[in-house]
């Protein structure tokens, strides 16, 4: 296991955050360039994205955090500065969706989802450093979504708003979801910051917060017949039930063992541990034999999205891992280690930094999607790296 995490270390530190700050640093518009296309293009000036940034933010808080070198710490200062100067609303609170190169507002709907990122990586920053500052700024934010994104009469949250926090028409993150207004995804990552602000805040409300968000899972999220979580709905929980997301479902089996882990409730766990282990096992519908785990299946004509995201891998991995430190599950560590197989052939650029996309079924690679970009941040696959760093197995 030791040479496992040396190899996560080395490709770390060597082919992902080497990238990042080679690549992507924005030295003349200050942060982060907002992309660098698939043939390793910079486009500086690209639309500056809040997600990207906060994932920037974290992943070299973490990096910092665990590894202790000075140059993460400039990285992640960096994303920190540029967050708090621009992404904040200084008027309405929360943060803006996007800006242009220049740091300028570009559109300013309050997206809960990247609100939620946003306190992810301040909140990683305050563990790195503990900034005073940035755990003030957290704190206002987890405040801003419980008063303006928590609908308490049918407890659950409001995927977005307008700038002054109005209703909002086109809720969606991307054109590629369904215009709910409830959605696993974001619930997902509204659970997974506050539970990194819990490390660095133990409020008591926050904690009621997050109990009542593995509620929401286990009580709404869940299908109980299949174990997968469902991803859209309306305000009243309704919805279509028609996808199932292998990688949010794996995602999910370890972030919400996660946030039961970190509240150190017994009797709790008691509860979770058994639902998260359901949802692993829902999840490997999607893995294939070459160690890989497709994307997503809809239901309602029982067809496959095939291809190989390099986030969906990465998620298999540490879903796997947990399964296998926790409950030593043999077939889940080997499980993970085919996998990462598959990714070092497949995912990895080794000559010029990062890694791709996804694998398409037909064998080619997507280049055609970002290096950097909008949706493709050093998060997930820096996040697998350091999970296997730090954990006991």
């Amino acid at each position: 296991m030791d040479s496992f995490k040396q190899t996560m270390q080395d490709v770390l530190e060597n082919n992902i955050l080497r990238y990042w700050i080679d690549n992507v640093t924005d030295n003349v518009n200050g942060g982060y360039y907002g992309r660098v296309d698939g043939h390793d293009i910079v486009h500086a000036d690209a639309e500056k994205g809040a997600i990207m940034n906060a994932r920037i933010l974290w992943s070299f808080s973490a990096a910092y955090r665990v590894l202790g070198k000075k140059e993460y710490l400039v990285a992640a200062t960096r994303a920190r500065n540029y967050i708090l100067d621009y992404f904040i609303d200084k008027e309405f609170g929360g943060v803006f969706w996007s800006l242009d190169y220049k740091g300028n507002p570009l559109d300013c709907k309050k997206q809960t989802y990247a609100i939620g990122f946003t306190i992810y990586g301040l909140s990683e920053y305050v563990r790195a450093t503990g900034d005073k500052r940035s755990l003030e700024v957290a704190i206002s934010l987890y405040n801003d979504i419980e008063k303006y994104a928590f609908d308490a009469d049918n407890n659950g949250y409001i995927e977005a708003l307008t700038r002054d926090w109005k209703p909002i028409e086109d809720m969606r993150l991307s054109d590629k979801d369904e215009n709910g207004s409830r959605t696993m995804n974001t619930h997902l990552h509204i659970i997974e910051p506050y539970t990194n602000l819990y490390r660095v805040w133990k409020d008591k409300k926050l904690e009621q917060s997050m109990r009542n968000l593995l509620d929401i899972f286990t009580d709404k999220l869940l299908n109980t017949e299949t174990h997968h979580l469902d991803l859209f709905f309306d305000d009243k929980w309704d919805g279509n039930r028609n996808i199932e997301s292998y990688g949010h479902d794996i995602e999910a089996s370890w972030l919400l063992h996660e946030s039961a882990l970190v509240l150190d409730d017994k009797k709790l766990l008691r509860k979770i541990e058994p639902i998260i282990r359901k949802i692993a096992v829902a999840a490997d519908e999607g893995l294939r034999s070459d160690g890989s785990m497709i994307y997503e299946h809809w239901k309602d004509n029982d067809s496959y999205d095939m291809q190989r995201q390099w986030w969906v891998q990465c998620e298999n991995i540490i879903g796997h891992m947990n399964i296998y430190q926790y409950f030593r599950e043999e077939t889940s560590l080997g499980i993970a280690v085919r996998c990462w197989s598959f990714i070092q052939k497949n995912l990895v650029d080794w000559d010029k930094g990062e890694w791709h996309w996804a694998k398409l079924d037909d064998g080619t690679l997507n280049i055609v999607d970002d290096k950097a970009g909008f949706w493709k941040c050093p998060y997930h696959n820096s996040r697998m790296c350091l999970e296997l760093i730090e954990r006991r197995f």
